[in-house]
């Protein structure tokens, strides 16, 4: 009896050994199978790499009072996703895995065959691109990550970046660092029609040394105009920093640059030209420099009112053609074709401070005879051609004319700030 005894407790004591090492043999089983049966999937926004169904969900790897170790199953996020056209190349490169780790990546441009550099978290969890995508480009990634149980599984994937046809640039009318006058605005024109004209005022920032704010203005769709409430300070210095890669502008169209540009407030200069007196007064500062005999628009062409802009545009010698501003054979008006010098350009539509014609001479500080230009003797023609900035302020009173239309030229500051800044064009 004893040893039957013995015996039997021998045999169940094996049988206890052998359910435990059963168990134990199961919960490893399940932690292999959580890193094997992994599935890759897509979305609009990622890719991701999953153990759907895995034995890491069965209860064997999900309990913790068990001996075997929780497999939690692995997800790689991926973007740009798997196959996507048209991807705006503002978009971060990222191949994220939760619940495992990225063991390498490469991201190449398939185009130019650059590789894209970028780098992996002290975590381990995540690579992300340091530089930027670039447009009509395709692109190859190729990575591997690591799950929990160790099981390392490798991926390529293809995408495309927005065709060249979708990129949309900008460039500024004053040219990076230049000295320029206390009424210029700053002003953006765009290659292609900006239908979010918010998104895109939100990603220019213009700030300037004398603290001034100030608001957006468009003139359609392709041109934007920024203005502090009051002329600019002189001695200031404005930046305009652009941040517009990858914007959206509307319509398929993404911006293709960062660009930022300064330009330096000169010396206060103001020329009030008044039509009724025939003169003109040069202020620097404020304070008075020259009074200038003149001869303005004539009844038919009376010089426009308000407050005109120097342009970039100076001419030395200068060819004016009457048939641009209607003009034809036969007609009182009609002056042909005429040469002068000295011309600095104050609208887009022709009105000029010039050096007179020879004819005109006599009648400068007398009587208005021009075709809306201001006219003046050869010295002070030439004084205010050689140092009137661009930029800088005409106030023409006492014209008959009604004040120059906002977009013919510089006429921005004819408008209120506050209608300048609720309106458009």
């Amino acid at each position: 009896m004893t040893e039957t005894t013995e015996q039997a407790k021998k045999s169940r004591k094996g049988w206890k050994i052998g359910v435990i090492a059963t168990v134990c043999a199961l919960a490893v089983a399940g932690g292999v199978g959580a890193a094997t049966a992994q599935t890759w999937n897509s979305s609009s926004n990622a890719a991701s790499v999953a153990s759907d169904a895995s034995d890491a969900q069965k209860p064997a790897n999900s309990d913790p009072s068990l001996a075997a170790p929780v497999i939690k199953p692995m997800t790689v996020g991926v973007t740009p996703t798997s196959g996507a056209l048209q991807v705006n190349p503002a978009t971060p490169a990222v191949v994220k895995a939760t619940n495992g780790t990225v063991k390498s990546v490469s991201l190449i441009n398939n185009t130019s065959g650059a590789d894209v550099k970028g780098a992996i978290s002290a975590d381990g969890s995540t690579w992300t691109a340091s530089e930027q995508l670039k447009f009509d480009s395709g692109y190859t990634y190729k990575f591997t990550v690591v799950d929990q149980a160790n099981h390392e599984t490798s991926k390529t994937q293809t995408f495309s970046t927005v065709p060249a046809a979708n990129e949309a640039d900008a460039s500024s009318y004053t040219p990076d660092g230049s000295v320029v006058g206390v009424g210029q605005p700053v002003q953006l024109t765009f290659s292609e029609p900006v239908l979010n004209k918010k998104a895109v005022e939100k990603a220019i920032k213009v700030t300037s040394t004398s603290g001034q704010t100030g608001a957006f203005r468009w003139y359609g769709d392709t041109m934007v105009r920024w203005r502090p409430a009051a002329f600019w300070k002189a001695g200031s210095t404005v930046t305009v920093d652009m941040k517009l890669f990858g914007v959206d502008f509307g319509n398929g169209q993404i911006g293709n640059f960062n660009k930022t540009i300064t330009m330096k407030i000169g010396d206060k200069q103001v020329l009030e030209a008044d039509a009724a007196n025939h003169v003109a007064k040069y202020y620097v500062n404020d304070k008075l420099v020259k009074t200038i005999p003149v001869t303005m628009g004539d009844e038919r062409f009376p010089s426009a009112s308000g407050y005109l802009v120097v342009l970039r545009d100076k001419q030395d010698p200068a060819v004016f053609k009457a048939s641009t501003i209607g003009l034809k054979p036969g007609d009182p008006a009609d002056y042909g074709v005429i040469t002068v010098r000295h011309a600095t350009r104050l609208s887009l539509s022709g009105e000029f401070i010039h050096q007179a014609t020879d004819s005109a001479l006599p009648y400068i500080g007398v009587t208005n005879l021009s075709h809306g230009c201001i006219g003046m003797d050869a010295p002070n023609a030439k004084f205010m051609f050689d140092n009137f900035l661009f930029g800088s302020v005409v106030h023409v009173i006492n014209s008959p004319n009604e004040t120059i239309a906002n977009d013919d030229g510089f006429g921005d500051w004819n408008v209120p700030f506050k209608s300048y800044a609720s309106g458009n064009g």
